[in-house]
């Protein structure tokens, strides 16, 4: 595919849209709404978070899912914090990548036990994905030394096609910080381990103008290192003095 502009718009939050879900297209045009659903419920007094993820016009037969297969998120929310934390963490995802190295990488193995932030995302975004990774550079510095050293920050491309090793190893340093992890490899295993996560992904599509359309959830999910476990997520307007107050805490596997 010939490196033609692309990028996303983020979209305004809405009653019926995920915190974080981006997607869009070049020219100043209305993007198409991201395929990531998110609604209320009351459950016993407190507001609980259901989110149906649902691939829209995907292709997900190379993935091992059914095409409109859902992953059920659910989780409390506090209004006042940027931080959601989950009733029901996420597994890890089992992803073998290419990082920016060239060099195979088992996010499970190499992330375990280590308080991790995942993203997936690419770095053709014009807005989004650059602000999520500088906003986590930012207040990943305001840590002490050893603190910086033990949390991992990792990127998976959502546009394996153009997001090369290469290409990663020179985007990601500066649009957030050299210690940051970058991942390539197989689409439908990135759409399959994103899915697991709760986070839909759509293949970049080309169109007749030369514009490539990207869809993709916007959302970081944090891991705890006591249990390996996804158990808070940050949508797309989380600022870098919200994640520098959750950090800390992250970084222990206690919640924000």
């Amino acid at each position: 595919m010939s490196d033609t502009k692309s990028g996303t718009k983020s979209g305004k939050k809405t009653p019926g849209q995920i915190p974080g879900a981006e997607g869009g297209k070049d020219g100043g045009r209305p993007g198409r709404r991201a395929p990531l659903l998110i609604s209320a419920a009351a459950i016993v007094a407190a507001i609980g978070v259901t989110a149906a993820v649902g691939l829209g016009g995907g292709d997900d037969t190379a993935s091992g899912h059914e095409h409109g297969a859902v992953t059920q998120i659910s989780g409390g929310t506090d209004s006042t914090k940027a931080a959601t934390v989950l009733d029901r963490p996420f597994t890890k995802p089992d992803l073998v990548l290419t990082d920016t190295k060239g060099e195979k990488y088992d996010l499970r193995e190499r992330t375990k036990g280590k308080p991790t932030l995942i993203y997936f995302g690419y770095t053709h975004c014009p807005d989004v994905c650059p602000m999520t990774m500088s906003n986590i550079a930012i207040a990943r510095r305001e840590l002490p030394k050893a603190d910086q050293d033990k949390l991992q920050v990792v990127f998976v491309t959502t546009d394996p096609e153009r997001d090369t090793a290469a290409e990663l190893g020179k985007w990601l340093p500066a649009a957030g910080d050299p210690s940051f992890t970058g991942l390539t490899g197989d689409f439908s295993a990135i759409q399959a381990g994103a899915r697991s996560i709760g986070i839909g992904i759509d293949p970049p599509k080309k169109e007749a103008s030369g514009d490539v359309v990207s869809m993709h959830g916007a959302q970081v999910i944090a891991f705890s290192p006591t249990t390996d476990q996804g158990y808070v997520l940050y949508g797309e307007s989380t600022t870098a003095d919200q994640y520098a107050a959750d950090l800390p805490k992250l970084i222990k596997g206690e919640n924000p």
